[in-house]
């Protein structure tokens, strides 16, 4: 684990923040190369990338708050904005995005919905895979205890593990995105992104397999499990939803 980067005795920088900065800048850069590949508007691309960056977030900030650790911020409400002590929770910040992205091309670009949603598909995938290495540098979302060979601080590498899956992901995504033309189930718009949904929901399943950190009150599975399972279910529900004599 690797959590700050001393500068000098008074200067020291969070590798999570500086990691995560660095995605965000990555991650502008591609999407913007993507719009211009895919023939979409790069103005309603930029939009969709700030709205995910707002209410990625708010929404990740405030799950952490009113779920994992309410009693803490109820003592003091103000500790809320101290957002440098840590605590997101990528569902949280994924949820909201999603609904503010969702609401934003219903009526800015409805008729581009879905081809807006497969832009973004890679993107998230490799922000996720890089966001998770912040995660591993910083130290949290840690796994149970274990005397494998490839344990870390004699713990399952959690982080690595979703790192690991994701970038896998995204060379799918990658792949069917290229190979669309010839495979006519995912000619249909809309199915890119809903792929990643569910191999997303699936590589997350595994990692809260063998996580060990807090998060919050459980129910027999943490609420990242049942998400999860939603997000896969859905994501069937919609990779499904038209026959394949209408992908044209």
């Amino acid at each position: 684990m690797f959590p700050i980067i001393k500068i000098s005795s008074e200067i020291q920088i969070p590798t999570y923040y500086l990691v995560i900065s660095l995605t965000v800048i990555i991650c502008l850069l591609w999407v913007v190369r993507r719009s211009h590949q895919l023939h979409l508007r790069q103005q309603e691309t930029l939009d969709l990338s700030l709205l995910i960056m707002v209410f990625g977030f708010i929404g990740g900030r405030l799950f952490h708050v009113f779920y994992e650790s309410f009693d803490y911020y109820r003592e003091n409400f103000s500790r809320i904005f101290f957002f440098w002590d840590g605590g997101f929770v990528f569902y949280g910040g994924a949820l909201l995005a999603a609904f503010a992205d969702i609401t934003y091309l219903y009526f800015k670009a409805h008729d581009y919905l879905e081809q807006y949603l497969d832009l973004l598909a890679p993107v998230l995938a490799l922000g996720y895979t890089l966001g998770r290495t912040a995660c591993f540098l910083a130290g949290c979302c840690y796994g149970r205890t274990c005397d494998l060979p490839w344990a870390i601080a004699n713990r399952h590498p959690t982080q690595l593990y979703a790192v690991t899956w994701e970038l896998g992901v995204l060379c799918i995504l990658l792949g069917l995105e290229k190979s669309r033309a010839l495979h006519k189930f995912f000619r249909l718009p809309g199915r890119i992104f809903y792929s990643w949904m569910i191999l997303h929901g699936i590589g997350r399943l595994v990692m809260e397999a063998f996580r060990d950190d807090f998060r919050g009150p459980t129910l027999e599975m943490s609420i990242s499990t049942w998400i999860s399972w939603g997000v896969i279910v859905f994501g069937l529900i919609l990779v499904l939803k038209k026959p394949l004599d209408s992908d044209l």
